[in-house]
């Protein structure tokens, strides 16, 4: 069992509830496990215990981030139709999601820290994304519609330009846009 499957002890999840919060607020190179000791009360012993190293606090805090958004947006759109309104329920579930998440996306911002590297946690990074183009794609394949590789592939990209948009381009009305390009690309 590796480190990012070992159940959790209470001090354990202290540590990682800490550094998910002080990896997305402030970055995670920028954030040391003094720090996160520190404000999980704990020593560094015990994250290092816990979690082998700093760099498995963070697959550990990108694998739950990515379950956790993998489970908010299935949650989120299972009481819509098949089609088209699941798909753009997709958007209502990342609008809700921003809501809590203000710096963007967690694993956009991880890309900008350890791209062009071989850090182990651009696989779960390259997952992530892969996972939202796929939910995509299934949901097109589901409703029917013409394409659904490429359409798919598209509404991910949308998907993707309206995080930005709406936090690093500072635009409020980001993924309503997003809604409506979806909308004509499905027509």
């Amino acid at each position: 069992m590796t480190v990012t499957e070992r159940p959790l002890t209470p001090a354990g999840e202290r540590i990682l509830t800490v550094a998910s919060a002080l990896f997305y607020e402030r970055g995670i190179k920028a954030v040391g496990v003094d720090l996160i000791a520190e404000e999980a009360g704990t020593t560094k012993k015990t994250l290092y215990d816990r979690f082998g190293s700093k760099d498995g606090l963070v697959m550990r805090y990108l694998q739950r981030r990515y379950e956790r958004w993998c489970e908010f947006v299935l949650a989120h759109i299972e009481g819509y139709e098949p089609g088209g309104e699941r798909i753009l329920g997709v958007y209502d579930a990342l609008e809700n999601w921003m809501r809590a998440n203000h710096r963007g996306c967690g694993f956009v911002n991880a890309f900008a820290e350890f791209g062009g590297t071989d850090h182990p946690a651009l696989a779960v990074i390259r997952a992530e994304k892969e996972w939202t183009r796929s939910l995509f794609v299934r949901l097109a394949t589901e409703g029917g519609l013409e394409n659904p590789e490429t359409l798919g592939t598209e509404l991910s990209l949308i998907h993707e330009g309206a995080v930005v948009m709406s936090t690093a381009g500072s635009r409020d009305d980001a993924i309503d846009v997003a809604r409506k390009i979806a909308r004509r690309l499905m027509a």
